[in-house]
């Protein structure tokens, strides 16, 4: 497991469907390692902190091989690692797999994983349409969110080691996936 991509960006506004929106969706990435802080990474920045960012939602994650499943859904559609507004785009964690509670190594720092993302409007912004919404919760891919345990400097190629099981029973898909029956029942 390892991080393919570190991504970061500022709040920005933009109009969607006729309205003025600030938004942080926009990440792009970095070529030298940064500093990842209780509340973010350097140079990066939520809109709205009622929903996005603080304590538990400090640094989104998307696993890389997703992008794979995209690029077939989404034919002729540009998608450059960050497009899913992922702060770690990751190599070999996957929903499946990982657990509310894991805690990992990746370079200087220590994360836990906290919850998955669900996605709102915001990812319609970025793709410049709102089906993507939907679309997005359907597939299950979602990725998930990690707080920041200890602070420190992170770089796209390193490496992420498990260092702690939070539990067994609820994988971050599991959650997901009884969000999704909700939506959808």
């Amino acid at each position: 497991m390892k991080i393919v991509s570190i991504n970061v960006g500022l709040p920005r506004e933009v109009t969607w469907q006729g309205k003025l929106v600030t938004t942080g969706i926009f990440k792009k990435p970095v070529d030298a390692p940064v500093m990842m802080r209780t509340l973010n990474l350097d140079g990066d920045g939520q809109a709205d902190l009622t929903v996005h960012g603080g304590l538990t939602k400090a640094v989104y994650v998307y696993p890389s091989e997703h992008y794979g499943y995209w690029r077939t859904e989404l034919p002729g559609v540009d998608l450059p690692w960050g497009m899913f507004g992922e702060n770690f785009t990751a190599e070999g964690l996957f929903e499946e797999a990982v657990y509310i509670g894991d805690k990992f190594r990746i370079g200087e720092t220590e994360v836990l994983i906290t919850e998955p993302r669900m996605p709102c409007y915001k990812l319609g912004i970025k793709f410049g349409r709102a089906d993507i919404i939907k679309r997005f919760l359907a597939s299950r891919r979602t990725g998930f969110y990690f707080a920041v345990v200890r602070e420190g400097m992170v770089g796209a190629g390193d490496a992420v080691e498990l260092i702690g099981r939070g539990q067994r029973e609820i994988s971050v898909a599991d959650i997901t996936r009884l969000y999704a029956f909700e939506q959808t029942s």
